[in-house]
C-alpha cells in the first residue's frame, strides 16, 4: 500500500471510529485497522483518538521570471560566432577578455554586462542549444611511416609532464580532397604541451627541406625557446634533415609509437581546431593557395588562437565502473599560460600584450573570416569530397 492510501484509508477509518456508537464496533474497527495497517492495537488507538490532522496545501511554485534579457543573449550569440563556436566553458573564460570591446559594439548597460558576465556554461549551452549545428566529416590522412633513421629518434613511451613551455608537438595535416595524386599543400602544425600555444604553416608537398623549413620559422615566431619536438612515424620528419637540424639547434627529438595516435593526443586536438575545421577538406594544389594559407598562417590566424581564445588541459581522469570522469583546469590563453609561468622572451611577450590591447577580436574575427573565404574560392573543386565547408 502506499503512502497516499494508506493516509486515505486512515482518514476513512478515523471517520468511522468517531461514528461508533458502542465499544463492540469500535474494537471490530480496531481489529480491522491493526490488521491492514499491520500496527500494535495501543498505537492504533492512540492515533485515532487524535485529532485528524488538517491538511497542507501545496504551494503552486511560482514561475521564474527572466533572467537573461534578449540583448544579452543576442550578444552571446555573436560573439560565440566570431570565436569560432567554443565550447561553452572557454566560452564563459573568454567573455570578460574580450568585454572592453563588447562595450564599444553592443552599448551594453552595466545591468546587462553583469547577466553576460554571470551566466553559466550550463545555461550558456541552453541558450545556444537551438543554434548549434554538429558536423561530421573524415579525416584524410596521407603520411606514411618512414624507415630512414629511427634507431637515431627514441620513442617516446610516457606521458608529457612538462612545467615549463618549449616542448612541443608536430604533425602534417594533408589538403589533397579525395585525391592524393601529385603535389598538394600540407599544413605543418606545432603546438606546445604546457602552453597549447600553436603555431601553423603551408608546405607545398611533404619534402624534408620544406618542413624543416617551416619548423625553423614557426620556432623563430614562438615566444619561447624551443626545447624539444615530438612526431609521429612519417618520411616527413623521420630523415636526416630534420635530425641534422635538430643536432644544429640542440633540440630533442622523439617519435610516439607507430599506430598509436593518443601519443600525439595534443596535436591530433590542433589539426582539427586550427587546421580542418579553418580550412575544411577541399584540395589546394597551387601557389597562390599556398601564399594566401601562410598569410592567414602568419597574420591573424595565430592572434585570435592565442591571445584570444582560452583553452583547457586535462589534469586528470577517474573511472568509476564503464564511467570515465576528466577533470580539467580554468581555462586561460596561451598567452595567459605563458604569463603565468613568468619564462619566454620578455620583448615579445610584452609586443604580445600590446597588440592584444589594441585588436579589436570582432574585426579579427571578420578578416579571418574574409581571408578563409578567398582561400576557399581557390580550391581545386574537381578533386574535392562534396562535405559541408561552414565552420562550426
Amino acid at each position: 500500500m502506499s503512502q497516499n492510501s494508506k493516509q486515505e484509508y486512515f482518514r476513512i477509518m478515523h471517520a468511522r471510529y468517531h461514528r461508533a456508537r458502542s465499544d463492540a464496533e469500535k474494537s471490530q474497527l480496531l481489529d480491522e485497522f491493526c490488521e491492514v495497517c499491520s500496527c500494535h492495537r495501543k498505537h492504533a488507538i492512540r492515533k485515532l483518538n487524535r485529532p485528524l490532522p488538517t491538511r497542507k496545501k501545496k504551494s503552486r511554485r511560482k514561475a521564474r521570471g527572466t533572467t537573461y534579457n534578449a540583448k544579452v543573449i543576442g550578444v552571446l550569440k555573436a560573439v560565440w560566432e566570431a570565436a569560432g563556436y567554443p565550447w561553452s566553458v572557454r566560452l564563459k573564460a573568454l567573455l570578460p577578455l574580450w568585454l572592453v570591446w563588447i562595450r564599444i559594439r553592443y552599448a551594453l548597460t552595466s545591468e546587462q554586462e553583469r547577466q553576460l558576465l554571470a551566466i553559466s556554461a550550463r545555461q550558456i549551452d541552453r541558450r545556444l542549444q537551438s543554434h548549434k549545428l554538429e558536423l561530421k566529416r573524415r579525416l584524410y590522412g596521407r603520411t606514411k611511416p618512414g624507415t630512414l633513421l629511427k634507431h637515431q629518434i627514441p620513442i617516446r613511451t610516457e606521458h608529457w609532464d612538462v612545467t615549463e613551455p618549449g616542448y612541443v608537438e608536430i604533425d602534417l595535416v594533408s589538403h589533397s580532397g579525395s585525391h592524393a595524386e601529385g603535389d598538394f599543400i600540407y599544413s605543418l602544425n606545432l603546438t606546445d604541451i604546457f602552453t597549447g600555444w600553436t603555431e601553423t604553416r603551408a608546405v607545398m608537398g611533404k619534402g624534408q627541406r620544406g618542413v624543416v623549413a617551416a619548423l625553423d620559422e614557426m620556432k623563430a615566431a614562438l615566444p619561447f625557446a624551443l626545447k624539444a619536438i615530438d612526431s609521429d612515424n612519417g618520411s616527413e620528419f623521420l630523415n636526416a634533415h630534420l635530425v641534422r637540424y635538430c643536432k644544429q639547434q640542440h633540440l630533442e627529438f622523439t617519435r610516439s609509437r607507430p599506430y598509436k595516435k593518443d601519443d600525439n593526443a595534443h596535436i591530433e586536438q590542433k589539426n582539427w581546431t586550427h587546421v580542418r575545421k579553418l580550412i575544411g577538406y577541399d584540395r589546394f594544389d597551387s601557389l597562390r593557395a599556398l601564399a594566401a594559407m601562410n598569410d592567414l598562417y602568419t597574420g591573424e590566424w595565430p592572434l585570435m588562437m592565442n591571445l584570444f581564445q582560452p583553452s583547457v588541459k586535462l589534469q586528470s581522469k577517474v573511472r568509476k565502473g564503464s564511467r570515465l570522469t576528466r577533470r580539467y583546469d580554468t581555462p586561460q590563453t596561451p598567452l595567459d599560460r605563458l604569463l603565468q609561468a613568468k619564462c619566454g622572451d620578455p620583448q615579445k611577450i610584452a609586443a604580445l600584450l600590446k597588440q592584444r590591447q589594441l585588436t579589436d577580436p570582432f574585426d579579427l574575427a571578420a578578416t579571418i573570416e574574409r581571408k578563409v573565404e578567398n582561400i576557399w574560392a581557390l580550391a581545386n573543386l574537381k578533386q574535392a569530397p562534396r562535405v559541408s565547408r561552414k565552420r562550426g
